[in-house]
């Protein structure tokens, strides 16, 4: 009986150890890869433009797709994120409170990235189509353009935004790891 209740806290210390390794993974990647691309997009962005400028139509097109590529990215890596932090603190991983403390900011994330990918890209969009496709080509007191650009402003900050939660969540988790 001892031999067996043994192999058993054996087995279970092991079940604790691979799972907290999995957890930290899933965690630390979705950050890695969320927060890289935040980093990394503004440079993508202004290579496409600094390479098709006379084209700024087909450049502001790669670049709306990178966008919904990187949003969808978010997202994803969020709903990772936040599971992984849900099951932290059962693990010991975490202080629970700091724990909460992180999601929160991931969902400030998340809301964040979903107002910019469901609300001012669609928008813009609109714009676009109402300044006859191209929106470089009307105006700039074009009423579509106008609107656009105020909306290109706030998906900037939007980003911004994204990019200083997850620095600071990623600060928190720091601080909310036990030992």
């Amino acid at each position: 009986m001892n031999r067996a209740k043994t192999l058993f806290t054996v087995f279970s210390s092991l079940y604790t150890a691979c799972m907290k390794i999995l957890l930290r993974c899933v965690l630390s990647l979705a950050f890695i890869v969320w927060i890289g691309a935040e980093i990394f997009f503004p440079f993508v962005a202004a290579t496409v433009f600094r390479t098709l400028s006379p084209d700024t139509h087909t450049a502001g097109s790669i670049v709306g797709s990178l966008l919904r590529t990187l949003h969808w990215m978010g997202l994803i890596c969020g709903i990772l994120a936040l599971a992984s932090l849900t099951f932290a603190p059962a693990l010991g991983m975490t202080r629970p409170k700091l724990a909460v403390a992180a999601a929160c900011l991931v969902v400030l994330m998340m809301a964040a990235t979903a107002y910019s990918q469901f609300v001012i890209t669609p928008s813009m969009e609109r714009d676009r189509v109402a300044a006859g496709g191209a929106i470089n080509k009307v105006a700039e007191t074009h009423p579509a353009r106008a609107h656009f650009n105020r909306l290109h402003k706030q998906s900037e900050r939007m980003e911004q935004c994204v990019l200083f939660l997850g620095l600071a969540a990623i600060v928190v988790l720091a601080c909310a790891e036990t030992r």
